[in-house]
């Protein structure tokens, strides 16, 4: 196994328009992201992924930009910016930028430029087509519902946006965007930022001829966001591998693509060992286990083996030709706390247990530490997020859902779930901001914040920097970065369990995953009176060979094979 220091780290992404609040307006900004350098740093982590930041008219939260080399207004200046990198790397903490390339904003110069006429230079930029028949050039629906072609009077001519008709997609066959996007990387590069988040890399190369999707039963449009479509297109890894010869190479980087519908077989190509694309990859079928060909918008819970299933295939598959990603929250998706635990602080942890001890580079959303939680906002007016309104709004008016009910899915599954305001103390506004904030915030703040849990040692806080410095250099950290993995007792409704091995050490992960007792067979030659206690959420039984699991008890245990701990 090649060790890496992107192996060996720990990677806290911040949601900026959420996190910290400086002047007032009620929206994060890059002043407030510096001044809580030194919570992150207290919490163990060493490299911070920020979500966009630059130029942009927010039509999807700053993933439309109209100008790369720019800060988004809201947030501050690039003078701003610069001072708040250089007092991350006085801390020891490296910064990733998100990259978003698949498509720009609509107001972009770019595609000012192209839509203005058809012979303008810059036409090619992005993917116009002639009608068909009088309408769409194809069957594709956008990711943000409806049609994936906008009409463009100006030109008679329709271009594709896989995602809100103002985020136009690149058209990335023409060798002058990949020269701008290279160049753009390149100048960031030299201001010293410390890796690239890709934003729906997967995506950037779009199938010859552009044929229609599939199209479920009843649905308006076909799926266009799949494999083989407009996923894992056939240049996609040549337009990776020139990027990464171009740019990456040249700089000591951090690099994770969100590649949507990846599989394993095309994860070892993204992020193979051999350097050529990316480092890791975020995969997305564990987070997707709960949702039906129709989509996302329904109550039903992951099943524990399907998931087990899922994290062993990636486990097994990708150990020494790729690397995994270890994530289960982010911007997209609702509190994993709401979704896999019942909020309370010993689901939080046991949670957070069964994940970062798998192989792999695990990822800490803003607030998770905290085991924040899914929002109670009511009526769709307290909205914000352009996925979850267009999916109401074309639902709803078509007569598809039941209002009610569909509010009920969007609760437990809207994006809006990750972005209330980072709950600091128990102050008006959680200590976000002292104006009105851009989205409401969650009224559990008085009880789940950083204050009141950095004062009580049995908090998830102080239980996630126990988990993170495990693999930041602790006595077993070569075990829990690389060792290898085994699943155990596939089947069991309640427990996932499995170990590591690494040399001598073999780490035994126990988690119940349940609100219920569970009883857990250890296998032969672990139930070891001499193995070691490496973390638990609450005061661990013996290791014996059947071990009775309180609700939502995690224990890890490391039993060296000369049977001395």
């Amino acid at each position: 196994m090649k060790k890496a220091w992107w192996k060996e780290s720990v990677v806290y992404q911040v949601y900026p328009r959420s996190f910290c609040d400086s002047n007032g307006d009620g929206v994060g900004d890059l002043r407030g992201m510096e001044s809580k350098l030194d919570y992150i740093r207290e919490l163990g982590v060493n490299v911070i992924w920020m979500s966009p930041v630059y130029k942009s008219p927010n039509d999807d939260n700053g993933y439309d930009i109209s100008d790369y080399r720019a800060i988004m207004d809201e947030f501050g200046t690039m003078e701003d910016f610069e001072h708040l990198l250089a007092a991350a790397h006085e801390r020891g903490l490296k910064l990733v930028m998100d990259l978003v390339v698949n498509h720009t904003s609509d107001e972009h110069p770019w595609f000012l430029e192209s839509r203005s006429s058809r012979d303008n230079p810059k036409r090619d930029y992005y993917i116009w087509r002639e009608p068909v028949n009088g309408r769409e050039p194809n069957n594709w629906g956008s990711v943000f519902s409806g049609p994936a072609w906008e009409w463009d009077e100006t030109t008679g001519m329709y271009y594709l946006h896989c995602f809100s008709k103002k985020q136009p997609d690149l058209n990335w066959e023409n060798p002058k965007v990949r020269d701008e996007v290279f160049d753009m990387m390149t100048w960031w590069c030299e201001k010293g930022v410390d890796g690239f988040r890709m934003d729906v890399i997967s995506m950037i190369s779009k199938p010859d001829g552009m044929p229609d999707a599939p199209q479920e039963p009843g649905a308006a449009y076909g799926i266009a966001m799949q494999d083989g479509c407009c996923c894992n297109g056939p240049r996609v890894h040549e337009y990776l591998r020139e990027m990464n010869r171009r740019v990456l190479s040249q700089y000591n980087l951090m690099t994770v693509g969100e590649t949507a519908q990846v599989n394993v077989r095309e994860a070892k190509r993204y992020a193979g060992s051999d350097g050529s694309e990316l480092n890791m990859v975020f995969a997305f079928e564990h987070v997707e286990l709960d949702a039906r060909p129709d989509g996302k918008w329904h109550l039903d819970r992951i099943s524990l083996p399907a998931f087990k299933e899922n994290m062993r295939k990636w486990q097994d598959e990708l150990d020494e030709v790729a690397w995994n990603s270890l994530f289960l929250c982010n911007h997209d998706q609702p509190r994993i706390v709401s979704r896999l635990g019942d909020e309370s602080p010993d689901s939080a942890k046991c949670i957070a247990t069964m994940l970062h001890l798998h192989q792999g580079t695990p990822y800490v959303y803003q607030g998770e530490e905290l085991g924040m939680t899914n929002c109670p906002f009511g009526s769709i007016e307290n909205y914000r997020d352009v996925e979850t309104l267009n999916a109401y709004r074309e639902l709803t008016e078509a007569g598809l859902r039941e209002p009610e009910e569909l509010l009920r899915c969007i609760a437990y599954k809207s994006r809006d779930n990750a972005r209330t305001p980072m709950q600091w103390d128990g102050t008006e506004n959680a200590g976000f901001s002292t104006g009105t904030p851009w989205i409401m915030v969650n009224p559990n703040y008085t009880r789940i914040n950083v204050a009141a849990q950095r004062k009580d040692p049995d908090s998830v806080f102080h239980y996630y920097k126990k988990l993170i410095a495990l693999r930041r250099g602790g006595r077993w950290a070569d075990a829990v970065v690389y060792g290898k993995y085994r699943l155990l007792a596939p089947e069991d409704e309640s427990i996932y369990a499995y170990t590591r091995t690494w040399e001598d050490v073999t780490l035994l992960v126990v988690c119940n995953l349940s609100a219920g007792q569970a009883r857990f067979a250890v296998p032969a030659g672990l139930a070891r009176t001499d193995a070691a206690v490496v973390i638990a959420n609450m005061e661990p039984p013996a290791l014996t060979e059947t071990l009775p699991l309180k609700p939502w008890q995690a224990v890890v245990w490391a039993v060296r094979g000369d049977g001395q701990d």
